[in-house]
């Protein structure tokens, strides 16, 4: 017992010594299973920046991006209704947050590091272009096939936000931007190079596909896109007939079906339960996102980034005074190709903010 007092005493005396954050990157070791990422262990570009006394470098990684500009343009931009007039409704900030918060909740209850999931979900769709998915096929259409939002998140938090000069992120949070999405491939890939190189990581691109399944359904039946009667039965069977009911359903089966295998953490969500929501997701896209009332409105949204991609392209004048506009670096053709601001301009955009400068370059102007 004396001895047991001795080590407390000692230990006590030795966190008198050390920052806030070296404290609870101490505690990090104690609480997170042998598969979570110790904040410790963090990596940066340049390591002498984002020092701080109190928050691990994953704290600063979530409090830069939401801090950023990026970010808060989130709340313009669409997640699948193209600027609803219900207050309701999703748009891509609300879908962040609430993959930011299954995240944390499957992070927690396996002992992985929650900080590292927040930050990735956090800033996972940053790069997302006006419009939503509409927005993104435009830009692959006029300026490259190789264009995706997982990328151009990754150059916000790289190159274009702070002025040019980045938020200089850890290793582990750009790459969990980075891996996040593969459109409509597998919701747990098992394609090397695809998966994050943190289980954190792969967490978030798998919340941030239950978050999607269930918000753009319950904003489908509240747009009366569907009706409940639409909905396959065997998803209702397996996942539930409320929102509640169909997230609870899939955290709680990928909490219970993951773990160690062969040496490795690997993310299961059982049999079932991932054939439910492989069925639910091809009905969204068949019925939803592919439905007239919300295709029609990508066609015409399409049009409008078209449109000014082909405009700035050819006034550089004009693509100067919206990068100050929207507090970007100027284009400089030692860095960048003109091509590649103008699309770097238009996917940092807000639905708003594109169809104001639309309306003011194509519209014309009656006189008073």
């Amino acid at each position: 017992m004396e001895a047991k007092k001795k080590k407390c005493k000692k230990e006590a005396s030795l966190d008198k010594n050390l920052c806030i954050r070296e404290q609870f990157q101490i505690r990090e070791k104690k609480f997170l299973s042998e598969y979570g990422t110790l904040s410790a262990n963090a990596k940066r570009r340049n390591e002498k920046e984002n020092i701080c006394n109190i928050r691990t470098p994953f704290q600063l990684d979530r409090d830069s991006i939401v801090y950023s500009n990026s970010f808060r343009r989130l709340k313009q931009k669409t997640q699948v209704f193209l600027s609803p007039l219900g207050d309701h409704y999703r748009t891509r900030l609300t879908h962040t947050l609430e993959v930011a918060q299954i995240s944390r909740n499957i992070a927690r209850a396996m002992h992985l590091n929650e900080d590292l999931a927040e930050a990735i979900a956090l800033g996972h769709d940053l790069g997302h272009p006006p419009f939503g998915h509409g927005g993104e096929t435009a830009l692959i259409e006029v300026h490259s096939p190789h264009f995706s939002h997982s990328d151009q998140s990754l150059r916000v938090v790289d190159s274009l936000e702070n002025k040019g000069k980045g938020l200089n992120l850890t290793r582990e949070v750009r790459d969990g931007i980075l891996k996040h999405s593969k459109g409509f491939g597998n919701i747990i890939p098992a394609t090397p190079g695809e998966t994050a190189i943190t289980v954190e990581g792969r967490i978030v691109r798998v919340a941030d596909i239950i978050a999607y399944l269930n918000h753009d359904l319950d904003d489908a039946l509240r747009g009366k896109v569907i009706s409940p009667a639409d909905v396959p039965d065997i998803c209702i069977k397996k996942l539930g007939e409320t929102h509640f009911q169909r997230a609870s359903i899939m955290i709680e089966q990928l909490v219970y079906n993951s773990g160690p295998k062969n040496g490795k953490f690997i993310l299961d969500m059982g049999k079932d339960t991932f054939h439910a929501m492989t069925i639910l997701r091809k009905f969204l896209y068949d019925k939803v996102y592919r439905s007239p009332a919300v295709h029609n409105e990508f066609v015409k949204a399409k049009k409008v980034i078209i449109g000014l991609y082909n405009y700035l392209l050819n006034d550089p004048d004009t693509l100067q005074r919206e990068l100050e506009k929207m507090e970007m670096a100027p284009w400089d053709s030692s860095k960048n190709s003109l091509k590649r601001s103008v699309c770097d301009l238009i996917a940092s955009m807000t639905d708003r903010y594109a169809l104001r400068l639309y309306s003011k370059i194509f519209f014309p102007k009656p006189l008073v």
